[in-house]
Parts: C-alpha cells; sequence; structure tokens
C-alpha cells in the first residue's frame, strides 16, 4: 500500500481542475503547474500551491518532463496526475517519476510504452484473441512497402501514427494515387505532435461506430468494465459530442465487448484507468482500434451513468488500495451525453480560434454538468487545445438528456474567439443524432465545414437595434438632455445609419426611432423593435436575447439558438478589403512549418500554399483562386498571427480582363 496526501497535476485547464476537486474532496494537497500563457487560469487559482514552468509553448512547459519532476521536487509532491494529453502516455515520464520517488497515478511505463505504440498494441491484442482490423504493423516503414502493403489490405486504407492519437497523424486515402501525399502529412504531422514518424496501415471500416469500453484495475489484478461510450461524432477525427450507454448497444453485445476490454487489459497486466477503444459495423461486428492508458476527456458521462467518481477510483488504485467495486456491482442508470466546447470557426472548417474571452457564463439546471477551465477575462492562446470546456447532461432516458443539453447549451454564453456552440446545437437537433443513428460519417454526411453561418436581416436588425442602444446610453451619460429626448429634434425622430459586418458579409442599415420603438431598414426588409419591460420583441415576435456586450467595434449577442458578433464599420470598409483577390493570408495565429510554393509558380484552385501548426494540428492552406504566385511574404518555418499575408495570387482571370 502506497499513502500520499500530495497530488502535483502535470496537466492545465478543465481537466486540472476536475481532479484537484476530487483530491482535495478526499483531503489531499493539490499542486499546479502553468505557464505564463495560463497564469490567469481557474486551475492555478484552485490549486493549494502552483509553479510557472515556462513562457507558453508545450515543449518547453508541459511537454517537458524534467521542469514538471522539479516542480514536484521543489514542492514536495508525493504523487503526479498526467492527467490526458501531454505527458499522461509518456512512459518515459511514469517510469521517471518512479525513480524520483513519486507515486504515478497511471498504468505502468511497461503498459504504457506497449499501448502506446498502436502496431505493438495491436500484435499483442491479436496473441490475446481480442478481435483486430485488417491492416500492416509491420517494421519496415518504407514508403515503398507501405504503399505495397496498402494495395494488398485494399483501398480504402488508413495511415495512422503508431505513437499517437487524438485525430493527429492520421489520414484516410481512398485512392492510391493520394497514397504518398497523405502518408508525407502524417508522417510530418506525427513526428512534431509524438516525435515518431511510426506509421501502421489499416483497411478502412466505412460508417462504423466508435465505442469504447471503460476498465479499470487494481494492483491485486481484479479488473472490470464500467460499461461503453458512443464517440462516433466527430470531426477531423476528434470527438465532438459522447453518449453513454451507446443508442444500439444490446446487454449481449456489452458483455461481449465488456470482456474483450478486460481480457485487453489483463494481457498487459494494467493498473487503473484505461479505455479500450474499438470501431463497431452496422452488423455488430467490433474490433480493437487502441487502448488510451490514461483518464478520457469523457469520461463525466460514465460518472453521471454509474455514479463513480473516476478520478477517486484512479487514486484508489495508484495508493495499492482495492477498487471496491465488483462487475455485478456496475449498473448503468438514465442516459448521458457530452458536447465539447470548442474555440473554432466551424464555418472555416473547424479551424482554431484564439484571443480574449469577454464572457464566459456557462449553463446550470437539473442534469446539469460543466467541466470547464476558463473565466471571462482570459485569454485563449494558440499554444494548446482549442477545447474551452464540456458541457454534459444526465437524464432518465436519452431524450430527457437529449433535451436538457440543448437546452443547457441555449444558456451557455461564451463572447470572444468564435467557438461551436451553435455547430454543437444543430448536431443534437439533427433528426438523424435524434434517433440514435449517427456514426463516424455523420458530421461529413450532413454538415459542410466550409459554409459561414447564414445571417438574416432579422439578426442584423436585432444587433443594430443593440448598437444604437449602447450609443444611446453612452450619449446620455454626457449630455444634459434627458434620456427620453435623445434621437428627437423639433423635426421628429432622427435617422441613424450604421454599416455592420457579420460573417464576411457587410450590410447598410438605418434606423428610426419613435414612440413605438425603432423601425429598421436593412436593404429591402423592413423590421420593427418594441422592447415591452424586459421583454424584446422584434416583427411580434419576443426575441430570445440571452445576453449582448459591446466591446470596442465588436457586439456580441447571445439568444438561445445562436450567437453573434457583428463589427460596426466606422470607415465603411468592406468585408473581406483586406483579403480580397489573390491574397492568402494566416488563418490564425500558430507556426507556419512550410511554404510549398514559389514566385512565378502557377497554381490552381486547391493548390497546397503552406502548412500551418496551431492547437496541436497541422492545416493545409489551399489556394481559393487560380493563377500565377506574384510574392512570397514569409520564410518558414516562422510564427505568423492571424491576417498575416503569407502569399499573394496574381488571378489569371483578372489578367485576362485587364487586357482586354
Amino acid at each position: 500500500m502506497t499513502e500520499f496526501n500530495s497530488i502535483l497535476v502535470a496537466n492545465r485547464g478543465e481537466i486540472a481542475l476536475r481532479i484537484m476537486r476530487t483530491a482535495r474532496a478526499m483531503g489531499i494537497k493539490c499542486i499546479a503547474v502553468y505557464t505564463e500563457a495560463d497564469a490567469q487560469s481557474p486551475h492555478v487559482a484552485f490549486a493549494d500551491q502552483a509553479v510557472c514552468i515556462g513562457a507558453g509553448p508545450v515543449g518547453d512547459s508541459y511537454l517537458d518532463a524534467a521542469k514538471v519532476l522539479a516542480a514536484a521536487k521543489e514542492t514536495g509532491a508525493q504523487a503526479v496526475h498526467p492527467g490526458y494529453g501531454f505527458l499522461s502516455e509518456n512512459a518515459k515520464f511514469a517510469a521517471a517519476c518512479a525513480e524520483a520517488g513519486l507515486t504515478f497515478i497511471g498504468p505502468s511505463a511497461e503498459a504504457i510504452a506497449l499501448m502506446g505504440n498502436k502496431a505493438a498494441a495491436k500484435r499483442r491484442m491479436i496473441k490475446a484473441g481480442v478481435p483486430c482490423v485488417p491492416g500492416y504493423e509491420g517494421a519496415d516503414q518504407s514508403p515503398v512497402v507501405l504503399q505495397a502493403e496498402a494495395a494488398k489490405i485494399g483501398y480504402p486504407v488508413m495511415i495512422k501514427a503508431a505513437a499517437g492519437g487524438g485525430g493527429r497523424g492520421m489520414r484516410l486515402v481512398t485512392e492510391a494515387e493520394d497514397f504518398v501525399t497523405a502518408l508525407e502529412l502524417a508522417k510530418s504531422e506525427a513526428l512534431s505532435a509524438f516525435g515518431s514518424e511510426e506509421m501502421i496501415l489499416e483497411k478502412a471500416v466505412m460508417r462504423p461506430r466508435h465505442v469504447e469500453i471503460q476498465v479499470f484495475a487494481d494492483a491485486s489484478g481484479h479488473t472490470i468494465h464500467l460499461g461503453e461510450r458512443d464517440c462516433s461524432v466527430q470531426r477531423r477525427h476528434q470527438k465532438v459530442v459522447e453518449e453513454a450507454p451507446c443508442p444500439v448497444m444490446t446487454p449481449e453485445l456489452r458483455a461481449e465487448m465488456g470482456a474483450a476490454a478486460v481480457e485487453a487489459a489483463r494481457a498487459i497486466s494494467y493498473l487503473g484507468a484505461g479505455t479500450v477503444e474499438f470501431l463497431l459495423d452496422k452488423n455488430g461486428a467490433f474490433y480493437f482500434l487502441e487502448m488510451n492508458t490514461r483518464l478520457q476527456v469523457e469520461h463525466p458521462v460514465t460518472e453521471m451513468v454509474t455514479g463513480l467518481d473516476l478520478v477517486a477510483l484512479q487514486i484508489r488504485a495508484a495508493r495499492g488500495q482495492a477498487l471496491g467495486v465488483a462487475q455485478e456491482d456496475v449498473t448503468l442508470k438514465g442516459h448521458a451525453i457530452e458536447v465539447r466546447l470548442y474555440a473554432e470557426d466551424p464555418g472555416q472548417g473547424f479551424l482554431p480560434q484564439s484571443g480574449q474571452i469577454h464572457q464566459w457564463q456557462p449553463a446550470t439546471g437539473a442534469g446539469i454538468r460543466v467541466d470547464a477551465g476558463i473565466v471571462s477575462g482570459q485569454e485563449v492562446s494558440a499554444f494548446y487545445d482549442p477545447m474551452l470546456a464540456k458541457v454534459i447532461a444526465h437524464g432518465a432516458t436519452r431524450a430527457e438528456a437529449l433535451e436538457r443539453l440543448i437546452a443547457a447549451l441555449g444558456d451557455t454564453v461564451i463572447f470572444g474567439p468564435a467557438c461551436n456552440r451553435d455547430f454543437l446545437m444543430d448536431v443534437l437537433g439533427h433528426a438523424e443524432f435524434a434517433k440514435g443513428a449517427a456514426t463516424t460519417s455523420f458530421i461529413g454526411d450532413h454538415f459542410d465545414p466550409l459554409v459561414p453561418p447564414e445571417i438574416s436581416s432579422a439578426d442584423l436588425a436585432l444587433a443594430a437595434a443593440l448598437i444604437y442602444r449602447v450609443d444611446q446610453a453612452a450619449l446620455a451619460k454626457r449630455a444634459e438632455t434627458p434620456a427620453e429626448l435623445l434621437g428627437w429634434s423639433s423635426q421628429g425622430a432622427l435617422q441613424a445609419r450604421l454599416v455592420l459586418e457579420a460573417a464576411g458579409e457587410r450590410a447598410t442599415v438605418l434606423l428610426h426611432e419613435s414612440r413605438d420603438g425603432i423601425r429598421v431598414q436593412v436593404g429591402e426588409a423592413e423590421h420593427h423593435l418594441q422592447q415591452q419591460g424586459d421583454c424584446l420583441r422584434l416583427d411580434g415576435l419576443r426575441m430570445d436575447l440571452r445576453n449582448h456586450l459591446m466591446v470596442g467595434e465588436d457586439l456580441f449577442l447571445a439568444t438561445g439558438t445562436r450567437m453573434l458578433k457583428v463589427t460596426r464599420q466606422r470607415s465603411g470598409a468592406g468585408a473581406g478589403a483586406a483579403a480580397g483577390g489573390g491574397e492568402t493570408p494566416a488563418p490564425m495565429h500558430g507556426n507556419l512549418l512550410e511554404l510549398c510554393v514559389r514566385v512565378g509558380d502557377p497554381v490552381e484552385v486547391g493548390t497546397r500554399l503552406a502548412v500551418l501548426e496551431a492547437m496541436k494540428m497541422q492545416h493545409e492552406i489551399l489556394a481559393e483562386v487560380a493563377g500565377t504566385v506574384s510574392e512570397v511574404a514569409v520564410t518558414a518555418p516562422c510564427q505568423v498571427k492571424a491576417g498575416d499575408l503569407l502569399v499573394q495570387i496574381e488571378q489569371a482571370m483578372a489578367t485576362q480582363e485587364n487586357t482586354e
């Protein structure tokens, strides 16, 4: 038995805070590590003690094992909880903790090393009799051999980083001619994220469900499973929505998959929390995908249906105590669904976003849980994963949980960087998801990630009226004129004119205030807005306005169905004026890894111009116009900010028109 009364949490954000809450409830001292970029993070304020371990970049901070261990020594920590991501599945770090006399709250370094390499893990699972997807996990990693093996497997195939996960270093290849390019991108991304270019190949199982089993084991070898989670709704091979139980699960299939997961854990003498991930096809056949040797992001849904605290169980296992839970004690009550709130723009291919959070207002209510690591005023950094919070709902039935979650998202307000709240509401409200039929192809089948949200004249009318009210309130503070006379003259009501930009579109809006409200003209459309006590009506309909905030020239507003940012253009400059024509700016802050073109190169629409790394992912920047590269404004590798010019393209059509 290993006793400890202090834990250093080697992580950040919501997971660091969530771990500390359980640890503190167990009477354990909580120690945080943080960077200068994270100095205002809630996990730092919550901790009993905190140590700064770097400026911001993960390689010099959260991924620097030496700095984390030095912080543990400095503070007298007796144990280390790695959370998820960062060093959580780093076998060398787990071993270094043991060498330093620290209890690592997780499995052994040997188990992490084995399951951390997809090739070795798959070989061990095949030996243990766990069903696996046909593929190649050999030592010869030459492109020629990999391409030949892909041909043997038969397209479509998945290229996967052997050392990684979370969608990084992964590419789906449907045609043989695309294999080499996809392999190069996957290797580059894997090397950057995991320090290894080793790949495995698998036959792509099309339109499967992604179903995972939560397992736990104590030091005596007692191993159980806590049921399944369905994590099929994904973008970029990363989970967006998770739920427990799986909508199509049967008791017989749960028992079979659970037994396979328990056998996988026993085969490597596992300790603590682990997740065995499977692909489940439409016929009920399942195949081993990987084993995550850590706590999962989506663990709250399991906690809500089992009533168990998974972090507390981790701590018990790390102390050498019995789990205190037998397999027959595990019952699933009700249904839980979780969504991940990301700082990303679904209308721009889910590009990560950064910037200041001006206002954060989490939801509350029956059956609602919010795990967040943010506060109002905090900066969302480009150094880290863009996940801001998790919103989870539990209900007696799946329908009740879904209804509660949709309502909770409507109550959630985050003003600042673009986020995916409205997209999540669209996903949850989709008929296919509502009936429990979503597979891993769900987002690709039903949502276009390059279509920005449609902005209606009613949206702009509401925004214009709110901006007008803010202006009037500011005038009232400076003027001696009674507030009720502002906007009036001897000629009657005055007219206000605003130029607004939203979602890349610009509009001129005219407002006329009278005693019965504000009449707003947006193009050919006319709207009437009235204030009746706390009730705001637009064209006679009550507006479900949850909150609004003016920051400089930006108005942020949230209703129960959408959040919107509208910018007032005082100069009247058109939307996209700075980025029009053939200019290709950086879409976000990040590290420019590669420039793929030179001055004079001809390009077509879709030609790869550059590769940008931001928030742990690599993003290809593609040409949006055809023509010839006339300027390359930066030199790779380098750091760039959103809006920085990368490449200028002289458009072919424009050149031809100018000569006529």
